[in-house]
């Protein structure tokens, strides 16, 4: 094992080395200093570490005691180095601290702490953060975040309770996971044919999460489930990872239907915008009404593709007024998850008012 870069906890002065030696000998300071021909005050100096052994001193040492003057100039200068080696180390700590002061500014530290991402030392932490947010400098990170506040990636609104700060924590962790997975090639001929076999994982509603996943990056598509911070109120995000589209999800309502459709929504912008401009990323905000043409483009692809337009004609012609039993036969004629169906009729055509037995909950 190498031990050329340790630093000691403390540095040890050859005075303490000398006194040890006169202890040990029986013989008095002042007799050492009289026999050295110095000052007792002088030698205490050196005997207490506050003098340093010169070259001049460590001959006359050499002298007197018999231990080479090499030693002590040797045990000197190992001394200094020491010390010097401890002085650059505590300015090397008051840098880190003063950098993570910054950071807790910046950065949400305790919902990374909770998510097992700071785990480490002061030094090992910092790392870890500017690898998530892909920074090399601390001002690069105040930056990042600065600019994040002022061109927000997503609308504010005034119901939600939204922490910026957090809003981009987690999008970055979202990023950061998402770099980890390996998928096949993204193909978007095979599109049609993975929407078809999500919809029978949604009509069946068992283990859906890690089947969803599977499809997805069988497809090319990564898949990252995260767990929501304080103030985030995000159902997905959609943004391109390396050669692949990628989506999170925060899985925040326990749904087959909010799930479906923001799966279905995500893969909406792939298809239709992140394709075309690989730099944009979108942000579902949860509930939000101020949608802007992307948005609106990527509901109506999430809809179309759980319900057609022919079927949902259907079911409005000839299934109206609605109950539970004509919900559960329209479902199970085209495998359409009947909580599907019922979140849409809701949203169009005002079903809340009826009470159904329909089970939403994702499995």
């Amino acid at each position: 094992m190498t031990t050329k870069n340790l630093i000691p906890f403390e540095a040890t002065h050859p005075g303490t080395v000398l006194l040890d030696e006169i202890s040990a000998r029986n013989i008095s300071q002042k007799d050492l200093a009289y026999e050295l021909g110095v000052l007792p005050t002088f030698l205490n100096e050196i005997l207490k570490g506050k003098r340093a052994i010169t070259a001049d001193f460590a001959i006359l040492l050499e002298k007197s005691l018999g231990i080479s003057a090499d030693y002590w100039m040797r045990f000197q200068s190992q001394y200094d180095i020491d010390k010097a080696k401890l002085k650059e180390k505590n300015i090397h700590k008051i840098e880190l601290i003063e950098t993570w002061n910054i950071i807790k500014e910046y950065i949400p530290v305790n919902q990374l702490k909770k998510l097992g991402y700071l785990i480490g030392s002061l030094e090992e932490n910092i790392l870890k953060i500017k690898d998530i947010y892909k920074v090399e400098t601390i001002d690069n990170l105040v930056n990042t975040v600065a600019e994040h506040r002022i061109l927000s990636f997503y609308r504010k609104s005034d119901k939600l309770q939204i922490n910026q700060t957090n809003m981009l924590a987690w999008s970055k962790i979202a990023e950061f996971e998402a770099d980890k997975i390996e998928v096949s090639k993204f193909d978007t001929t095979k599109l049609e044919q993975l929407k078809k076999d999500l919809q029978i994982v949604f009509f069946e509603n068992i283990d859906v999460k890690s089947k969803t996943k599977k499809l997805l990056e069988n497809n090319g598509i990564k898949l990252v489930y995260l767990d929501k911070f304080d103030k985030t109120p995000i159902d997905g995000f959609s943004f391109w990872s390396g050669n692949n589209p990628a989506i999170a999800l925060s899985v925040r309502h326990k749904r087959i239907d909010n799930y479906a459709f923001t799966i279905l929504h995500e893969i909406g912008h792939i298809v239709l915008h992140l394709q075309t401009d690989k730099e944009k990323c979108f942000v579902d905000i949860v509930g939000s009404k101020d949608k802007d043409t992307y948005e609106l483009q990527a509901d109506e692809y999430a809809q179309k593709s759980l319900i057609s337009d022919s079927q949902w004609n259907e079911l409005v012609n000839y299934y109206t007024p609605l109950n539970d039993d004509k919900i559960f036969d329209f479902g199970k004629k085209y495998k359409i998850n009947p909580a599907i169906i019922l979140g849409r009729a809701c949203w169009e055509i005002n079903y809340y008012a009826i009470k159904s037995k329909v089970e939403k909950t994702l499995n």
